[in-house]
């Protein structure tokens, strides 16, 4: 695990320095969520203003709403969903839109070296690799994840199912690989939030049980277990880590493994990347407290990842 320290601060500058050139403009990417109702571009206005007011990177958020994602269920009536082999196009298509109005925005911004970064959270970061694929990278220099489950679930583990039926499949085969490159930048940022942990004989979870734990919204799932955690015996694994590691299996084959809650860590970097872990860290900005349960968009935790949008 890479331990990054937060960047110093700089003095201002005296009132007859040069003024500095502008930062290059991020775009970010809205995830998508469970029972196809994902986040919307409001649950990033925090991020972007302190992207924008804090670090002076120029942020556009793709303009997504809840509604939106049920354009997703347009993928029920291709039979390569009920196959498990789901291309992202047409059923993404809307979504590449969005992000392609957002990074034409965010042209309008850039300096004159006209480049600019991809921020994508959760699933966002592997729909910001389908859009490079499809749209070219010759304006992006950067794309940074965070939480993103970039490898596609293995095949075979009993009781694994591929949610994305076959989408993260298509994104491994077809989308670039990653790279550190002066030209383009890869930067995976995963949480360890909390370890999951097998489901036993002796857990109180039920078959009922697993199946809220994949599908359930997160914020609802977090209630669930909060709830859980009052009513389990003080010793060996919490209904929490059984609860939260039936859903890491559904990733990436195992359970026993760490991860923000909701994406496990050996899901979120990818071969090639600067691949990073941070402490602590919540998937998601709906559900976070920046001091109790961050995310990793929370003001303590964007100082350390923020220099990446500032070389």
């Amino acid at each position: 695990m890479l331990s990054l320290l937060p960047p110093a601060r700089l003095r201002a500058a005296p009132s007859d320095a040069p003024v500095a050139s502008p930062r290059r403009p991020a775009v970010i990417l809205p995830v998508n969520g469970a029972q196809g109702l994902g986040n919307n571009t409001g649950d990033y206005a925090r991020l972007a203003a302190a992207l924008r007011d804090g670090h002076g990177v120029p942020s556009v958020v793709a303009r997504v709403s809840r509604p939106d994602w049920l354009r997703n269920a347009a993928g029920l009536a291709d039979p390569s969903y009920w196959r498990g082999t789901l291309r992202p196009r047409p059923v993404l298509d809307w979504y590449l839109k969005r992000v392609e109005e957002a990074v034409s925005e965010a042209r309008e911004l850039c300096s004159p070296d006209g480049k600019l970064s991809l921020i994508g959270h959760s699933a966002g970061g592997w729909l910001a690799r389908v859009y490079m694929e499809e749209f070219g990278t010759s304006d992006i220099s950067l794309l940074l994840t965070l939480g993103t489950p970039h490898l596609p679930p293995p095949k075979g583990v009993s009781g694994v199912i591929d949610q994305t039926r076959g989408l993260l499949n298509y994104v491994e085969k077809n989308c670039a690989p990653a790279v550190y490159t002066p030209e383009l930048r890869y930067v995976c940022i995963a949480g360890r939030y909390i370890q999951g942990a097998p489901l036993t004989r002796n857990s109180l979870a039920t078959t009922t049980d697993e199946l809220v734990a994949v599908d359930a919204p997160s914020e609802v799932a977090e209630a669930v277990m909060a709830s859980a955690d009052n009513k389990t015996a003080p010793t060996g694994p919490t209904f929490r880590a059984r609860f939260v590691g039936q859903g890491y299996k559904q990733v990436c084959g195992r359970a026993d493994v760490w991860g923000d809650g909701v994406v496990p860590e050996v899901s979120a970097h990818l071969e090639g990347a600067l691949n990073i872990s941070f402490d602590g860290i919540y998937h998601s900005p709906v559900g976070s407290d920046d001091e109790e349960r961050p995310w990793y968009g929370s003001p303590a935790i964007l100082e350390q990842w923020v220099h990446h949008l500032l070389s």
